[in-house]
C-alpha cells in the first residue's frame, strides 16, 4: 500500500547551536536522496530545515524548483516534489526540525494543510497553505475559503485541546465541517497536530487521508501520564489500515502504556526530539506486537511540546 507521506527526516541543533545536523530519516525507495541528506547540515535560514528554524513556525514548500530547497534535483529524481517542515521548540529553544516529503504521482490522493491563528488579528484559524496531491481543485478551493473558531472543525478542535486529534470517518464526523466535500474526493480520515510556535502564534498541521493512499498505514496518539513516579505514555486514539479503529478500551487503565525511554516513543518522551525506527516490529511491548500483526516495518515518533513541556506524541507507521 502506497502512503501519502513518502519520506520523513529530522534535524537537530549542533552542540554550539550554530547549525542543524542530520538526526535520522526514513526514505523508503528514495535511497539516493537519503544518502545525500545524511551528509548535510544547515545554518539558520539555509535550506528548508534552516528556513523553518528561522521562521519559528511550520512551512509548506509546494514545489522545489526555483526555491531555496537545496536537494531539488535529487528529490525530483526520486518522485519527491513537496515538503513540509515543522520546527519543534522546548520553550524558546529549538529542539528539532521535522521534514515530511510527498509526491505528485497520479494516485497521490489526500492532503496536508497548515492552519494558523494570530490572536492579535483574529479569533479564527485560517489556511496558510497545503499540499493536495491529485485531490482536485474543488476541495482546495473550499479549504482556502474556510476558517475555524477554537473548538470547531479538525484544526479548531486540535487548537483547543492542545494535543493531536484523530477523526476516523470524516463523512460522518460532526466535527469535520468539510465532510461532504472530503467524501466526494475520496478523503475519509484525518488527524491533526498542534504546532506551538514563537511569539504566541498558533499553528496546526492537518493530515487528510484517502483510502487508496493513506497518510500512513497506522496512526496513534500517545498522551503523557504523570500519575506515577516517572512520566509515561498512554495510547489514547488511533487508526490502523489493517486492524481498524484503535479507540481506547472501556477502562483507561487497560490502554497500552510505555515507560519513559522505552522504545522509540519512550525515547521521544525522554529527549523531546523525534524518533525513527526501521524495525517497528522489534519495538517493545504492544507497539512491536501491533506492528508485527499488521506487517508494518517502520515508525516515526513526533513529540508535541507545549510551554516547554512534553504533552503527547504521535506515532506514524509505514
Amino acid at each position: 500500500m502506497n502512503t501519502f507521506i513518502k519520506a520523513t527526516e529530522y534535524w537537530v541543533p549542533s552542540r554550539d547551536r550554530g547549525f542543524l545536523e542530520y538526526g535520522g530519516g526514513l526514505y523508503g525507495t528514495a535511497t539516493r536522496f537519503g544518502a545525500i541528506s545524511r551528509t548535510l547540515c544547515f545554518k539558520r535560514g539555509e535550506g528548508l530545515p534552516g528556513q523553518a528554524w528561522q521562521a519559528g513556525h511550520p512551512i509548506v514548500l509546494r514545489q522545489f524548483v526555483g526555491s531555496y530547497f537545496q536537494r531539488a534535483a535529487a528529490a525530483h529524481a526520486e518522485g519527491l516534489t513537496c515538503a513540509i517542515a515543522m520546527p519543534i521548540f522546548a520553550g524558546d529553544f529549538l529542539a528539532s526540525v521535522l521534514v515530511i516529503f510527498c509526491g505528485d504521482d497520479d494516485d497521490h490522493a489526500g492532503a496536508i494543510e497548515l492552519w494558523h491563528n494570530d490572536p492579535a488579528r483574529s479569533k479564527d484559524m485560517a489556511l496558510v497553505d497545503g499540499h493536495y496531491g491529485n485531490t482536485g481543485d474543488a476541495f482546495e478551493f473550499i479549504s482556502r475559503r474556510t476558517s475555524f473558531r477554537r473548538g470547531h472543525g479538525l484544526p479548531g478542535m486540535t487548537w483547543e485541546r492542545g494535543v493531536p486529534v484523530v477523526m476516523q470517518d470524516l463523512g460522518k464526523a460532526s466535527g469535520f465541517l468539510r465532510g461532504d466535500s472530503a467524501v466526494k474526493v475520496g478523503i475519509n480520515r484525518g488527524f491533526a497536530l498542534p504546532c506551538p510556535a514563537r511569539g504566541g502564534q498558533t499553528y496546526v498541521l492537518a493530515f487528510l487521508s484517502a483510502l487508496a493512499t493513506p497518510i500512513a498505514r497506522r496512526v496513534e496518539v500517545w498522551e503523557r501520564v504523570d500519575d506515577t513516579a516517572a512520566p509515561q505514555l498512554r495510547r489514547s486514539a488511533g487508526f490502523c489500515e489493517v486492524a481498524g479503529s484503535l479507540a481506547p478500551p472501556g477502562h483507561v487503565r487497560a490502554a497500552p502504556m510505555l515507560q519513559s525511554g522505552q522504545g522509540t516513543l519512550g525515547q521521544a518522551l525522554r529527549t523531546g526530539v523525534p524518533g525513527i525506527s526501521s524495525q517497528a516490529d522489534a519495538e517493545p511491548g504492544s507497539v512491536g506486537e501491533a506492528a508485527r500483526d499488521a506487517g508494518l516495518k517502520s515508525l516515526v515518533a513526533v513529540p508535541v511540546i507545549r510551554d516547554g513541556r512534553f504533552v503527547a506524541c504521535m506515532a506514524w507507521y509505514f
